[in-house]
């Protein structure tokens, strides 16, 4: 067995009197397909948002490839590896599909720091975005703003960002929210083509997504784990229909 991509051990965050994530223990292989599911309230984007280092965590560790990565600021773990996408999509606006994309390819690259030519000019930059573009169908948007884009544009868009640095382990929230019917068909594409050496941790509400897409199943309930497993094995576990799917035995 290879060495784990992420551990977390442990994990809790506490706001005042409120646990939102309660001492957990998660470990996922580099390659790994696994669904973080939950109801409303469980604590999955704020355990997102404790692995990416938006929050800090108030007890517990998380190691990235084995190094301790819990006192890292977000943009140490994101030079590490780890890149992820939100609920409510973070691109910018009023700049081209091409500029946001030449704009994280750049973001962790130590060329960043000359500022005395334009960005265009870097042509492993340009490389890099044209076949970011390419692979996420965006070629012909390239010269769109990204406030014209439709919601599902802006959602692959948003992957295909999370995607210029290369990371190692991508945390998907929720990528299937608010699209329609033929977006969403269009999104599982997508992540069905990422690359296969990448670890991907998805929140999805969507039970047909999440099972469809992952190999492994994490269900959280009020911070904590309620079952983990095989997702056949998850979706057979009694308390998880009960508590999630509103399932009584």
């Amino acid at each position: 067995m290879s060495s784990p991509c992420l551990v977390l051990e442990n994990v809790s965050r506490a706001f005042g009197g409120l646990t939102a994530v309660d001492r957990v223990n998660l470990t996922i292989r580099p390659g790994e397909r696994r669904a973080l599911i939950g109801p409303n309230g469980a604590g999955k984007t704020t355990l997102f948002n404790l692995i990416s280092g938006e929050s800090r965590v108030t007890g517990g560790a998380i190691r990235l490839f084995g190094a301790d990565i819990t006192a890292l600021a977000p943009h140490q773990r994101a030079a590490r590896g780890i890149a992820r996408t939100f609920q409510i999509t973070r691109l910018f606006a009023n700049l081209t599909v091409v500029d946001n994309v030449l704009l994280a390819c750049e973001a962790l690259d130590r060329r960043k720091f000359t500022v005395h030519r334009p960005l265009r000019s870097c042509a492993p930059f340009v490389h890099r975005a044209a076949t970011l573009l390419d692979e996420f169908g965006l070629s012909p948007l390239g010269d769109e703003l990204a406030r014209h884009l439709s919601y599902g544009d802006q959602r692959r868009l948003e992957v295909a960002l999370s995607m210029a640095g290369r990371p190692r382990l991508l945390l998907l929230d929720e990528p299937m929210a608010g699209l329609s019917a033929g977006e969403r068909a269009a999104i599982q594409q997508l992540l069905e083509r990422l690359d296969r050496t990448i670890a991907v941790l998805l929140i999805e509400h969507d039970m047909d997504v999440a099972f469809g897409f992952a190999e492994t199943v994490t269900v959280l309930y009020q911070g904590m784990v309620l079952a983990e497993g095989d997702k056949d094995e998850v979706a057979a576990n009694a308390r998880v229909q009960e508590i999630y799917l509103g399932v009584r035995s």
